[in-house]
Parts: structure tokens; sequence; C-alpha cells
């Protein structure tokens, strides 16, 4: 036996009747912590402490012009971790894009070893709730001791399968 499924017309005059108007919502509010992970080309050891201040630097300022004011930045060699708060009108996409072009081509002026620099192709971003924000900020802030005893491909991997994302291995890496 089939259920009756209501047309949508009978299901807004159940809601809304016809005589009554709906009050719009003055303003639209959101709050929307990314943690964003992404390593340099091929996991090559770039990030160098020489350059890696001034990076964070550089990166907290192109998420800030973006509407997207970053919480915490750090980084190893091999990669780079950044919460922030997306900008209620911006794509994850298009802030991804933005911070790794733009912070491409800036490590490239900062000496004759970064000319061949590039990050990865990929990226991971991962929501994270105002209850676990500040576990998060933790979590990035001992990057240096936590990559003694584990590899960003191990990392990755762990953040992949935690946030239950469908992958293939064979796509993964660059």
């Amino acid at each position: 036996m089939q259920s009756k499924i209501p047309r949508l017309s009978h299901f807004h005059k159940l809601i809304l009747p016809k005589k009554q108007k709906a009050i719009p919502m003055s303003q639209s509010f959101a709050k929307i912590y990314v943690h964003l992970i992404f390593s340099t080309k091929n996991r090559e050891p770039m990030l160098h402490d020489s350059v890696r201040e001034s990076l964070h630097r550089y990166l907290a300022t192109v998420l800030q012009n973006l509407g997207c004011p970053p919480v915490l930045i750090n980084s190893v060699a091999d990669h780079v971790h950044i919460l922030f708060e997306l900008g209620r009108t911006m794509a994850v996409s298009d802030v991804v894009e933005e911070v790794k072009k733009s912070s491409s081509k800036w490590i490239k002026t900062q000496g004759k070893e970064f000319t061949g620099f590039a990050w990865q192709a990929g990226y991971g971003a991962f929501g994270v709730s105002e209850s676990s924000r500040l576990v998060v900020e933790k979590y990035i802030a001992g990057q240096k001791e936590h990559h003694r005893k584990k590899s960003f491909q191990e990392e990755y991997r762990a953040f992949l399968e935690r946030h239950r994302v469908v992958y293939d291995e064979r796509y993964v890496w660059d």
C-alpha cells in the first residue's frame, strides 16, 4: 500500500495559510570553522624555519582579506594546517584556491631555493564544531612534536578515515 504524500502546494497551505505572509529574516548568520590541510608538491620538505613564520603571517593576511578570519596556522617542513572561520559568502574551494595560489607566488620570491616551489594539487578541508575548536587548536599547535612519530601520509589518512571521507589511495598523493 502506498502512503499518500501531500503535494507541495498542500504542504505549504498547512504551514503557512494564504492570508499569512512570511516574515523575512533581516540578517544571515554563519560560524563555520574549517581545518584545512595541504602539503608541498610531492611532500618536499621546503618549508624551512627561515620562511615559516613569514609564510604563516602571509597566509593569515590572505585569509583575512578574503573575509575568513584565521584562528591558527602552523606547519612543518612538508605541509600546513590552518584553522579558519569560513566567511559567510565564501566557498571552501575558492578560499583554498586563493590561499594556495597567492602563497605559492609569494614563497617563490623568498629566495633561490624556492623558485621551483609548488603546493600539492589537492587538499583536505574538515568542519570543526565550536565545542571541538580548542582540541583542534591544540593539535595544530603541536605539529612539530606530532610529526616526530607520524608521517604526513599517516596523519592525512587518519583524518580522511576519522571524517569518513571515501578516497582512492592512487589519487590522494601528488
